[in-house]
């Protein structure tokens, strides 16, 4: 379902690459850092204040050449699945990231995803792609009965649930993605996390943000 990426909103030709990157390996994070920092000359990495944007680019442009494969798929206890989905958004609009922890029903983590959203996206929209960034990675993968989706957006919680017309511009292609997804899951709901809840879907939020801040110039 996700050979090709995700739709994304505007992003530097550098971050969009890595976004090229992550789909190449179904946006698992670790797995994609891992491949892009072997491929960097040097010591440097993803990361590195001292890898250039032209050796970055070099990098992800021999990677995408040589063909990038995902990781193995683990086995699920059962047919029942937990989703943490978050978004993160520096500025409200700015750098925006999304990300996804997929588990099966005894809470053994079986994917750990991310992906950069905009350069200049608010928190809202963050929010939709990383509940369209899990739910299409897990049906890829697994053929979910049951589902729980834990998230913190109320926003999106209103519309996906309850039935609310999206509030946020320009949502609709995500709104209505999630909605054609969940539709293949027989059973589902979701729960509602508070700001003091873990969520293990924040960190690869945020290092999605940190590739979406990679800037205009690169």
């Amino acid at each position: 379902m996700t050979d090709d990426p995700l739709p994304a909103e505007h992003l530097s030709p550098l971050a969009a690459l890595v976004d090229e990157a992550l789909a190449g390996v179904g946006y698992e994070v670790a797995a994609a850092t891992d491949a892009i920092d072997d491929a960097v000359p040097g010591y440097g990495g993803l990361f590195d204040p001292e890898t250039s944007p032209n050796e970055l680019r070099s990098a992800l442009e021999s990677l995408l050449n040589s063909g990038l494969s995902r990781p193995p798929v683990p086995e699920p206890t059962s047919d029942a699945f937990v989703l943490y989905v978050d978004g993160s958004s520096r500025g409200n609009p700015g750098p925006a990231g999304a990300g996804a922890v997929i588990m099966d029903a005894s809470e053994e983590q079986l994917a750990r995803l991310g992906r950069p959203v905009g350069s200049r996206t608010g928190n809202n929209t963050a929010e939709y792609v990383a509940l369209q960034l899990g739910l299409s990675e897990l049906l890829a993968r697994y053929e979910p009965r049951r589902l729980d989706v834990r998230i913190d957006s109320m926003t999106v919680i209103r519309d996906v649930w309850g039935g609310d017309d999206p509030t946020e511009p320009g949502v609709e292609t995500y709104s209505e993605a999630v909605a054609a997804a969940l539709s293949r899951v027989p059973e589902h709901q979701y729960t509602h996390l508070a700001d003091s809840d873990p969520n293990p879907a924040d960190a690869l939020a945020t290092v999605g943000a940190d590739i979406a801040a990679f800037g205009p110039g690169s």
